[in-house]
């Protein structure tokens, strides 16, 4: 997994994409996945005609959005199937940030994984997010703060787990993320060992490789 950078704060504009129930096939088709170019033609059926021509007034592909870091989607975004590739080829077009309604589970955690924040609001915050992401105004997403800020004023808070907080603001991976909690685990299955003794001989038994018989006691 490529390292993650620690992620703090975000000033950008914001680019609209207001459709909702955006899967995953739509962001990387599984042809594009096969030929390598899911990041080229992320939401290809979005960007592209029948004919391969780009589709006039896609927010994705518009100048005026051009180095943008946060895409604010329509509700239930990233449903469908559970291909990574999604949020690959999400982080690969810029983003940094998602903001909607509600999104599909397995393509949340993957954000996360991936070091992209995925941030759910009220319908009435997505509506004036979009308002001001079509009139050009500059997004403040505050990570540390868990709040999304408008240039006029108005903010919205957002939640996120602690520990998924703790990840993006350090740049930690999963793996990291457990070592951090290395003393714990430790104390938790020396706990357990004393407490069920027999769980550890179940687990024991589990791990043994198959084919192969118990020695006589």
């Amino acid at each position: 997994m490529p390292e993650i950078a620690p992620l703090r704060r975000i000033v950008s504009k914001a680019v609209p994409l207001p459709l909702p129930n955006i899967d995953t096939d739509i962001i990387t088709p599984m042809e594009r996945i096969m030929d390598g170019k899911f990041v080229e033609f992320a939401f290809e059926a979005l960007r592209f005609d029948a004919d391969g021509a780009p589709r006039p007034g896609c927010a994705l592909d518009d100048p005026a959005y051009r180095d943008a870091e946060i895409l604010i989607a329509g509700a239930n975004f990233g449903c469908g199937s559970s291909r990574e590739t999604a949020v690959w080829a999400v982080k690969g077009l810029g983003f940094k940030a998602v903001i909607s309604e509600s999104f599909g589970d397995i393509f949340s955690s993957n954000c996360f994984r991936n070091g992209i924040v995925p941030v759910v609001l009220p319908a009435a915050a997505i509506t004036a997010l979009l308002d001001a992401a079509q009139s050009g105004e500059t997004l403040t997403l505050d990570i540390e703060r868990r709040v999304v800020e408008q240039e006029g004023g108005d903010r919205y808070g957002f939640e996120i787990p602690p520990l998924r907080r703790t990840a993006l603001l350090e740049g930690l991976d999963d793996l990291q993320l457990s070592l951090r909690l290395a003393d714990e685990i430790t104390t938790f299955e020396s706990r357990d060992r004393a407490e069920r003794p027999w769980a550890q001989g179940v687990a024991m038994e589990s791990e043994r490789p198959l084919g192969t018989a118990r020695k006589p006691e």
